[in-house]
């Protein structure tokens, strides 16, 4: 006949809700389910965090307002983790961070831009000339990289 596990209590315990928990030892975070472990990451892994309490979400096993209350979690911050993770599963967490496209005013462009600017050609002239956007040219010119000619 098969034993009923008894539920364990340790003081340093949380509950999320009255099945799931989580206690922090030794720079882990394990996740219960009454007795049974059921995850552990490092306590500096962010990424792991979100994605086991999407998961936790997602399986039913906790609702948003019980992760936000466990956590102190912002819900729209949850909202967009259970997204992420349906939309893409777990690896989604895990991916790295997209890297923006190459910078378009390299020195040598900055150079050019300057030249018509010095000879006084009007940002859309240039614009067509070099293939930048006017308004990349006009952003440079406020940020000081660039010196429009004084008339």
């Amino acid at each position: 006949m098969p034993q009923m596990l008894l539920p364990f209590y340790s003081e340093d315990i949380s509950y999320i809700n009255s099945r799931i928990s989580y206690v922090k030892r030794d720079g882990h975070i394990w996740y219960f389910n009454d007795v049974m472990p059921l995850f552990r990451h490092e306590e500096t892994d962010i990424n792991s965090f979100k994605m086991f309490v999407s998961q936790l979400y997602v399986t039913g096993n906790a609702k948003q307002v019980e992760i936000v209350k466990a956590f102190g979690v912002n819900s729209l911050a949850v909202k967009r983790w259970v997204k992420k993770y349906t939309e893409g599963g777990p690896k989604e967490f895990y991916k790295p961070r997209a890297v923006r496209a190459a910078k378009v005013l390299t020195e040598e462009k900055l150079n050019e831009i300057q030249d018509y600017l010095d000879r006084g050609i009007s940002v859309s002239e240039i614009s067509e000339l070099v293939s930048v956007k006017k308004d990349t040219i006009r952003k440079a010119i406020k940020k000081g990289k660039l010196r429009k000619k004084k008339l």
